[in-house]
C-alpha cells in the first residue's frame, strides 16, 4: 500500500470555546485545511511551525522523538488542536515539526475519530461499522 493522504480540518479549540461562548464571532476562529498523511505508525497528530503558528497555539512542553530517520530530538507540543474529518471531530495534543515539515495524523486522533484507512481505496475512511457517529473501543 502507498502513502495515504486526507484532507483535514484543523481548527483552535481555544477559539472555537469562546467562540460558542459568544466571545468571538465565527469568522476569527483560527482554521485551516491541511492535506495529511495518514500515518497509523504514528502515535499522536504531528503539525509543523507553520501551522502551529496561523492556528497560534501556545508550545506547553517539549518531548524527547525518535524520528523517520533513526535520529532522536525534543520536539514542542502544542495543546488545543480540534481535528475534523468527515462527520468527526477529536480534539488533542500534536508535537510541532520543523519548517514546512509534511503533517501527519496518527493513531490517537484516528482512534478517537473511529476512522481507518482503506487499503482497497487507499483512503481514510470514517469506520463504515459505525457511520453515523464514532464510537470508542474501551477493550
Amino acid at each position: 500500500m502507498g502513502l495515504v493522504y486526507a484532507d483535514i480540518e484543523l481548527l483552535n479549540s481555544r477559539d472555537v470555546d469562546n467562540f460558542e461562548e459568544g466571545n468571538l464571532s465565527e469568522n476569527q476562529v483560527r482554521r485551516m485545511n491541511v492535506l495529511m498523511n495518514v500515518d497509523s505508525g504514528a502515535i499522536m497528530l504531528a503539525i509543523n511551525e507553520n501551522i502551529r503558528t496561523q492556528l497560534g497555539l501556545r508550545v506547553v512542553d517539549k518531548r524527547p522523538c525518535l524520528l523517520a530517520n533513526g535520529t532522536y530530538d525534543e520536539l514542542p507540543v502544542v495543546r488545543n488542536v480540534m481535528v475534523r474529518f468527515a462527520n468527526r471531530e477529536c480534539v488533542v495534543s500534536a508535537l510541532v515539526l520543523p519548517g514546512d515539515t509534511e503533517p501527519l495524523l496518527g493513531a490517537i486522533p484516528m482512534e478517537e475519530m473511529d476512522v481507518l484507512v482503506s487499503p482497497r481505496l487507499q483512503q481514510l475512511i470514517v469506520n463504515p461499522q459505525h457511520p453515523n457517529e464514532p464510537v470508542m473501543a474501551l477493550r
